[in-house]
């Protein structure tokens, strides 16, 4: 099934762009769900075609998201990015038509005012920067970079206590931006505009946010990664293999769940294939997501 790269939305006055690097990746759902099997994920029969195939495989991409807001362009993460060294071979040295794909959109790299990375793993931090003659350097040149204080201190830890995570996106993706000067700390309430703002989804890492659009009787809320695939609806009792604090992710799942259910609030799944929005509706005992 072909999909788009670029797709847009409008909440109120908010402009949305959805700008995808790696499209349908397939996966086991094992991956996500901790003894998830092909026949079980099968059951789920209104995941299909969009987000698992007929053989009962995970679909998910990778893409990012740039608004227009009271006069701001604002990129809500950045993917992977191309020439990279990274701990799994599909991710390593791609090459995509990522920065072409934002000015078709209407979003070209200097034109960015903000880059907020819902939180430091390397599929959102990657196009932070890009390789000029050998060094990496902002991506973004005219923009400000927010890191959440608490995301930044958690991965500054890891990288001083050898932790347990890999670090290389760390060198390229986010060390020319400090070094660049073009850093902002901020809080998990942060608002970037009157109609932006930020909420703390934290379990997958601990200063995890996901974005909140309101405008003119509108909402919209940007995922992050609080969740990966829409089956999550439908499992909330099943902590995710992604998650560093996997009892606090299955309680942010739950509580933002039982939050949007049944409301008008547009869901944008940060890895949900076309149509990536949607709504969470109740399903039974349980909920799944209406893609719109």
């Amino acid at each position: 099934m072909a999909v788009e790269h670029i797709k847009h939305w409008k909440v109120g006055d908010v402009e949305i762009a959805r700008i995808v690097e790696i499209n349908n990746f397939e996966d086991d759902m094992s991956m996500l769900l901790p003894n998830a099997t092909a026949e079980w994920v099968k059951t789920f029969d209104w995941l299909r075609p969009n987000f698992t195939t007929a053989a009962g495989r995970m679909l998910i991409s990778f893409q990012a998201f740039v608004l227009r807001s009271k006069g701001k362009h604002i990129m809500i993460d950045t993917c992977i990015g191309s020439d990279r060294k990274r701990e799994y071979d599909v991710f390593c040295n791609l090459k995509s038509t990522f920065l072409e794909d934002l000015t078709a959109a209407g979003f070209p790299a200097n034109s960015i005012n903000a880059v907020l990375c819902t939180h430091m793993h390397f599929d959102h931090v990657g196009w932070n920067t890009h390789l000029v003659n050998g060094k990496w350097v902002p991506t973004f040149q005219n923009a400000r970079y927010l890191f959440n204080k608490v995301e930044w201190d958690h991965w500054k830890q890891l990288r001083d206590t050898g932790g347990y995570h890999h670090m290389d996106h760390l060198v390229d993706s986010i060390d020319p931006i400090v070094a660049s000067g073009q850093v902002d700390c901020v809080d998990g309430e942060h608002r970037l505009t009157d109609e932006v703002s930020l909420i703390p989804t934290p379990g997958h890492t601990p200063g995890h946010v996901s974005v909140v659009i309101r405008s003119k009787g509108q909402e919209a809320v940007i995922t992050g990664d609080m969740m990966h695939h829409p089956i999550q609806l439908a499992t909330l009792d099943i902590e995710g293999n992604f998650d560093m604090d996997k009892a606090q992710g299955k309680k942010t799942r739950r509580e933002f769940v039982e939050r949007y259910a049944d409301k008008s609030t547009l869901i944008i799944g940060s890895h949900f294939c076309d149509p990536t929005a949607g709504h969470i509706v109740r399903h039974g005992d349980s909920y799944r997501f209406n893609a719109k």
